[in-house]
């Protein structure tokens, strides 16, 4: 079990929601609640988990005295929502990526969250599992030299029905904000400070949300990365990190467990394999209980806002705006 008692609430009951019920009962535990829009599907989801609490309404999670910790695994469009209040009633949170739509949503949370003293957190496996930990401190240790250019691939084969989330564009849809994110907090994990230089080209599904992307980056070190994105052209999800004397390949990110560095001089390689897939939920359960217990907050926050910072800026220079996005500018 963890090494405090401490009590998680899912709000929302999808694949992800699944997922942490089943970390929490490997680590000897178990979800205390489950918060969903529709009661009779968290009265399944319980059932399943062996969960003693279902609330009747989403907004009992909230005032529930018992809960220290609540899951966000919503629809991008009503994180923010859900952050307010989550935050104002003193609960720490996981909340899935993307965390928020903008920058300046997760602006209001963080300082919401540094006014309560309360762990705000973005549920992004990159930064938790053991592999890029591992890798982080290969590079650190300067052996492979000075990052040169990052590439990133990421494509989906979604099928082309523009009611589903991927391309709705009520549901906050496009390629950035569901596997965009992942490309960008690799970039961001292993480049030396945050990109300012953000080129990019776009093509837009019927529903005018972002299906194909390109993005060109560069950081005050001259570090460079680019990433391809796709929701409806399946590629293979590959990171490649070049460096002055070799480079790196992994493949099935983000929930990668295997990578291998070639070395340029004499193109030997080493194998690096630490972790395990599966239990991607369970390390982001572990540094989360860390962070709320304050022995060690490894939950890169300031990871998130950097990648917000360029998503949002990216969906600036497309034209591309949600309805809850306009409607804040309209009121």
């Amino acid at each position: 079990m963890s090494e405090k008692s401490l009590k998680w609430a899912t709000l929302g009951t999808g694949v992800i929601a699944h997922e942490l019920a089943q970390a929490l009962q490997g680590l000897g535990g178990n979800l205390y609640s489950v918060a969903n829009r529709t009661y009779e599907k968290g009265l399944a989801f319980a059932d399943q988990y062996g969960i003693q609490k279902v609330y009747r309404e989403i907004d009992e999670v909230f005032a529930d005295d018992e809960v220290d910790i609540i899951y966000i695994s919503t629809p991008h469009n009503t994180h923010i929502n859900f952050l307010r209040k989550a935050l104002a009633a003193g609960k720490h949170v996981l909340c899935e990526k993307s965390i928020t739509l903008n920058s300046a949503e997760l602006e209001e949370a963080i300082q919401l969250a540094e006014e309560k003293g309360l762990v705000l957190a973005e549920a992004m496996t990159i930064y938790h599992m053991p592999i890029y930990r591992q890798l982080k401190d290969v590079v650190d240790s300067g052996k492979l030299g000075p990052l040169k250019m990052i590439q990133m691939n990421f494509g989906s084969y979604k099928d082309y029905d523009m009611t589903n989330r991927f391309f709705n564009r009520e549901l906050a849809g496009g390629a950035l904000l569901d596997i965009g994110v992942y490309a960008l907090s690799f970039v961001r994990w292993f480049m030396s400070s945050c990109p300012q230089n953000i080129l990019s080209q776009v093509q837009f599904a019927p529903t005018g949300v972002d299906e194909q992307v390109g993005i060109l980056l560069t950081n005050q070190e001259g570090e460079m990365a680019t990433i391809s994105l796709s929701l409806h052209a399946k590629q293979p999800k590959r990171g490649m990190l070049a460096y002055d004397k070799a480079y790196i390949e992994l493949y099935e990110y983000p929930r990668g467990q295997k990578a291998v560095i070639t070395y340029t001089e004499d193109g030997h390689q080493e194998v690096i394999e630490t972790g395990d897939t599966k239990d991607a939920l369970r390390y982001e359960v572990l540094d989360m209980e860390r962070a709320v217990a304050g022995n060690d907050n490894q939950m890169y926050l300031a990871y998130s806002r950097d990648v917000m910072e360029m998503m949002t800026k990216l969906r600036s220079d497309w034209g591309l705006t949600y309805p809850e996005e306009e409607e804040e500018r309209g009121s």
